[in-house]
């Protein structure tokens, strides 16, 4: 099997591409300076000159706030982009795996999404995902689309080293705490899209760390994993204001896996835990 994985520098892409490696299956990482792929002509160049088995479509548009001004490029990355790769896929008669979100639901209520509940975007980012994902379907049959949400890895940035770094400057921080949803390791995530794309159990799935908290509870345990004295302020979403809206309920539910066999990802405390770890051991 040959996978070629989309934004390797990315936090998800980069995971992707060690867990292949450890299991040794031939494997290659791409970004931008490999190709384009909101150019149909580049994307299928790069593409088919690799031939592949599977494509696992990592690199998006993840500006929330600046989508809602940058409406022209953050349609070309997460629609038109997954629209060539899966054109070039159909061609090929290979495999896609693409990463989608949290945010294509609206965010109400309180119980977990289930993968074919009802879809209601309610900004530029949710809207594109959302539009990416159909552009798969309506091109492929062979796809996976895994729905994740607050994702953390080593390579890039995130919220975990961001509540670190700020956490060193102040005695005080403030969090939202009305969000709740599952922070998730991309270490862990990988191996489940290495899982799935060995199968022909195709679909669309949600994939988080198990477990739920607010953004304010999720600082905490990170203070508390790390050892540091630094209080959390609970504020509401519209108090600490943004300029994109987010769902207040990103609870995603994972009965797909189950239904297919797949593993459930660990407790989002656990891999918060080895994050921290590997952060340690990478300076």
């Amino acid at each position: 099997m040959k996978v070629l994985v989309t934004g390797v520098k990315g936090q998800l892409g980069y995971d992707v591409v060690k867990e292949l490696n450890r299991r040794g299956i031939d494997n290659t990482g791409a970004d931008i300076e490999e190709f384009d792929i909101t150019n149909y002509n580049m994307t299928h160049d790069y593409i088919a000159g690799y031939d592949p088995d599977v494509v696992v479509h990592c690199s998006a548009y993840t500006a929330v706030d600046k989508a809602e001004d940058n409406i022209d490029i953050c349609n070309a990355v997460n629609v038109d982009g997954p629209s060539n790769i899966a054109k070039v896929c159909k061609e090929l008669d290979c495999k896609m795996l693409y990463i989608s979100t949290d945010y294509v639901f609206p965010g109400t209520g309180d119980r977990f999404y289930e993968t074919d509940d009802e879809t209601g975007p309610l900004g530029q980012y949710g809207r594109s995902k959302l539009n990416g994902e159909k552009a798969v379907t309506s091109v492929l049959d062979k796809y996976f689309i895994i729905r994740t949400s607050w994702v953390f890895g080593i390579n890039g940035n995130n919220f975990i080293k961001t509540m670190l770094r700020v956490g060193k400057e102040r005695d005080e921080v403030s969090v939202v705490c009305d969000q709740i949803g599952s922070p998730t390791y991309t270490v862990d995530l990988a191996r489940l899209i290495c899982d799935m794309i060995v199968t022909d159990k195709y679909g669309i799935y949600h994939g988080t760390n198990e477990d739920i908290c607010s953004w304010a509870e999720f600082t905490e345990e990170i203070y508390r994993q790390a050892g540091y004295d630094t209080k959390v302020k609970h504020v509401t979403t519209e108090e600490y204001g943004a300029k994109a809206p987010r769902p207040a309920n990103s609870r995603l539910s994972k009965k797909k896996l189950d239904e297919n066999g797949f593993a459930r990802l660990p407790g989002w405390k656990d891999a918060l835990t080895r994050y921290l770890k590997e952060l340690e051991e990478n300076g």
